[in-house]
């Protein structure tokens, strides 16, 4: 079995989570990071959670230079696109973000192409898919696309939709023999690692912090341990080729109703889980001059009746976790890690 992989960004809440589940099942795994004085880190982790790391390397490369891009691929018989680039703060100009993480994937496509790596498995997100489908009638699929233009769309959503795009336009355009699929997970809970989380984890955040109001928003949620696995039957599954799998647990859940959750079944956070709900329209007349308020109109108005299905017929998947239990795993892990 070919069993040599690479994992783009691996000091990540998903590629640590990624690098665990194949090192635990055999593979050997060769680690990006944009800087090896994060890999004590990674072993560290690694270690603590009961995971081999004889089989775990790392080099350092960055998304934005071709350096050790080569290095990198050379030996690999599959690579997981994981790593996206890094933003904070405002963003004055959108290019900023879209333009790296076009040229990022780009890059990586490149020089997995150069070096016959047998398939590319990306995680793009479900912001690529769903959130130009205002139908709440409807059912969100694999074949659904987002809007360039979709009002409220968020620069990261912008980005993240247009380096999918840039990916399947290199597959289609260049010739290339490689295989490809992509990953579009949902919003991303479970137990973390260590104490690095992703953004998801600060719906948790803001609920626990005992102030504001939660607006009538529905999530749909995907336990990280999942989202690692869909990338790994995507990698193995010869029929994934070509193909886009939404990463989603069952059903859906809006924030008032996470926080009743977490109320009634984390005592150590009930009596700071902010109660009071935000009323749509003022959630639609904030929109009108603020941009925040706009990109959460948008999250309000969208169709949340998402189906996984691709992931179950296709790669034979089966959820490990619930949305409950994917959201109360992430709070015991912030709770663990005094995140909160």
């Amino acid at each position: 079995m070919d069993n040599k992989v690479l994992v783009t960004g691996g000091s990540g809440f998903l590629g640590m989570r990624l690098i665990s589940e194949l090192l635990k099942q055999g593979y050997d795994v060769r680690t990006t990071l944009r800087s090896l004085k994060k890999k004590d880190q990674v072993i560290q982790t690694m270690q603590a959670n009961q995971v081999p790391t004889e089989k775990l390397s790392f080099i350092e490369v960055d998304l934005s230079r071709d350096d050790n891009w080569e290095a990198a691929m050379v030996g690999r018989d599959y690579v997981f696109s994981v790593a996206s680039p890094i933003f904070f703060g405002k963003v004055k100009d959108e290019k900023e973000v879209i333009r790296p993480a076009i040229e990022g994937t780009q890059r990586v496509l490149k020089f997995a192409d150069d070096a016959d790596v047998k398939r590319v498995v990306m995680t793009s997100n479900f912001g690529a898919v769903g959130f130009s489908n205002l139908d709440k009638a409807s059912v969100t699929t694999e074949v659904d696309w987002t809007k360039e233009d979709q009002p409220g769309l968020s620069v990261y959503e912008k980005s993240k939709l247009l380096a999918e795009k840039e990916a399947w336009k290199f597959i289609k355009e260049t010739g290339t023999d490689m295989e490809f699929a992509t990953v579009n997970p949902v919003a991303i809970f479970g137990p973390s690692l260590d104490e690095h989380v992703t953004g998801s984890f600060n719906t948790i955040k803001y609920m626990t912090n005992g102030a504001g109001r939660l607006p009538n928003i529905a999530l749909n949620v995907v336990d990280v341990r999942d989202v690692a696995q869909i990338h790994i039957l995507a990698m193995t599954t010869p029929e994934a080729d070509g193909k886009r799998f939404i990463a989603s647990a069952d059903g859906q859940i809006t924030m008032p109703e996470i926080a009743e959750m977490l109320r009634a079944q984390r005592p150590e956070v009930a009596e700071s889980v902010t109660t009071r709900v935000l009323p749509d329209f003022v959630l639609k007349m904030s929109a009108l001059f603020n941009k925040q308020a706009k990109e959460a109109k948008l999250l309000l108005e969208i169709n949340r009746n998402v189906s996984n299905q691709q992931a179950r017929n296709v790669l034979g998947w089966e959820p490990i976790a619930d949305q409950e239990a994917a959201i109360l795993n992430a709070t015991d892990s912030m709770i663990k890690f005094n995140l909160i």
